[in-house]
Parts: structure tokens; sequence; C-alpha cells
């Protein structure tokens, strides 16, 4: 049974949208909604700000549902349709790295870059795993943390599907850890301010960024730090108003359901099913799977440009 969702009477417009840590490829990944938002949210420029596919999920354990390939498919018919689309690579999705500089169904990819507002304020955008010193330094420590990461939201999802056969509402259990814990509070009080460092070191007046899950808009001495979130627990997007004003969607309380809730079949766009991206292609082993198809290169002079997804309509 399909849950009674909050109208949206007309779409929302905004000058940029930034949304990252979306992490296709995982069960914890919370597509429907983003393909929900995406059907409701227009803008001149979006920003796909890092972990946007879980390579290091993927290359352990193969899970692509059809909700997957709606997200993709919404995101390069946007990019048809003439938004600008720039995709800045995370650290699990890094292997999009090796393609800088290049377009993919008219999606830019880049490193990171300034973007200026509606103000004339200088941002630098980027995920963020520059300023994470246990990315840096140990590798092997953050691997870990994600499985362990992957294993509480397992948890939560149990955990919370208990609570509403109780009547209770939904609760995070991993955002309750990460608020709670004095090692994670002090974790995210280091990133933002090393992340603002490094946009001060940039000319910046301030940073966009997402990695570590925590949505957040705040001055950091004299910097604007803007963490756009996630979508596999708060469902958050930032976004620039056609005036300047910045804002944090909290989509599941702007639509009024709960991020652990399953959206109604006929909420979803269907379309044929095919690898996601081509950046996925030699890096993921694909022979574990039934559902993922050769993709086939064009002859187009722009590089990476996929003949099978540019032309497909949601």
């Amino acid at each position: 049974m399909g849950l009674v969702l909050r109208a949206i009477g007309t779409t929302l417009k905004f000058r940029s949208i930034f949304i990252s840590d979306i992490h296709l490829g995982t069960r914890g990944c919370k597509a429907a909604f983003l393909l929900d938002f995406l059907k409701h949210a227009e803008s001149e420029k979006l920003f796909l700000v890092g972990d946007i596919i879980d390579g290091w999920r993927l290359k352990k354990n193969w899970f692509w549902d059809q909700r997957h390939n709606d997200v993709v498919q919404k995101v390069l018919r946007k990019a048809r349709k003439g938004t600008d689309v720039t995709y800045v690579p995370g650290n699990h999705d890094a292997f999009a790295r090796d393609f800088l500089d290049h377009e993919f169904g008219q999606i830019k990819v880049a490193r990171d870059l300034i973007y200026q507002d509606a103000t004339g304020k200088r941002f630098l955008v980027v995920h963020g795993d520059e300023a994470d010193g246990v990315m840096i330094y140990a590798k092997w420590l953050a691997v870990l943390g994600d499985a362990a990461y992957t294993t509480a939201l397992a948890l939560n999802n149990w955990l919370n599907s208990v609570r509403r056969k109780f009547g209770l509402p939904y609760w995070s259990l991993s955002k309750y850890l990460k608020h709670k814990v004095k090692n994670a509070v002090a974790f995210i009080a280091h990133y933002e301010e090393e992340i603002s460092r490094l946009a001060r070191e940039r000319g910046a007046d301030g940073v966009i960024c997402g990695h570590i899950h925590h949505a957040e808009i705040r001055e950091i001495d004299g910097i604007t730090y803007m963490n756009d979130g996630d979508w596999v627990e708060s469902c958050t997007a930032l976004v620039e108003h056609f005036d300047g004003r910045w804002e944090i969607l909290h989509w599941a309380d702007v639509r009024g359901f709960a991020p652990d809730e399953i959206l109604a079949d006929d909420e979803t766009d269907t379309a044929e099913p095919q690898i996601p991206l081509p950046l996925l292609v030699n890096r993921i082993p694909l022979e574990a799977t039934h559902r993922a198809k050769e993709c086939e290169y064009s002859s187009s002079p722009t590089p990476g440009t996929l003949k099978s997804m540019a032309s497909s309509e949601l």
C-alpha cells in the first residue's frame, strides 16, 4: 500500500541544487525518495558532490535494482533537457576521478570547482574526503568504518520496522550514535574546520561539501560551511534560491514520510535496465550479475558519451 504524501502543487524551482552521498549500489540508498525529489525539483544547475555510486560496496556485493537505474536515467534526462549537471566524485566513487574533464551524457566530471552564487560569493565545491584524516592516512580504517556503518544502517532498518508495528515514529540509530558518541562529534567538528581551512586557502568565501552524512549550514571563522547531507539516512539537498538564499531541504519532512518507508511503485519511473554509468565498465566485476549489460560507446568526439544512455527517455 502506497503512502499518502503531502501534495506539491507546482514544481519547486531553484538556481542550483547540490546533492551527495547517494550510495547507489547499496541497500541503504533511498533511491525512491531521491527520484521523487528529482521529479518535483528543477534547477539551472545540478551538482553531484560525490559518493553517488558506491564502488566499494559494488565490488564486494553487486546490488542494483530498478530504482537505482531510474535515478541515473532521471539525472541524464535533466542534463539532456538543459540542466547544467556537474559530477564531483568522492571516495566511494573515486574510480570516476580517472575521467576528470570528460563528459558522460552531457554531465561534466570535475575534481572540484569554484561556484559563484547569486550574491557574488565564491564557494569551493568538493566532496570532502580531502579533509578526512582517516581517508588520507589510514584508508583501511575507513573501509572498516564503512562496514560498521553499513551494519548500523541494516540494524536501523530492522529496528524501525519493529517500531512501525507498535505505531512509533521513525528514529535513526546511526544518526543518534553520531551525535552521542564523543569521538564522532569531535570528528565532525574537526572535519568542518579542516574543510573550511581548505576553502580559505583556495581564496573562497565558503565551502560546499558532503562526505560525513551530516547536513549543516554555519559560519566557521569567516567561512560559510555548507554540507548537503546524504540520501541513506536524512534525505537532504542543499539548494540556492534565485535571490541567493541557501536552504537545506529535508525531503522526507517536505513530503511527509519517514526515510525508511517505501514509496508506492507508481511513484517511481521505469527504464530499460542497463549498466548505470560507463565509469563502472572494467572497474567492477560484472560476471556475477545478469541484470547489467555491456554499454556501447558511440563514435561521438565527446569522450565517454554513451549511445545507449544518452538517447533514452525516462
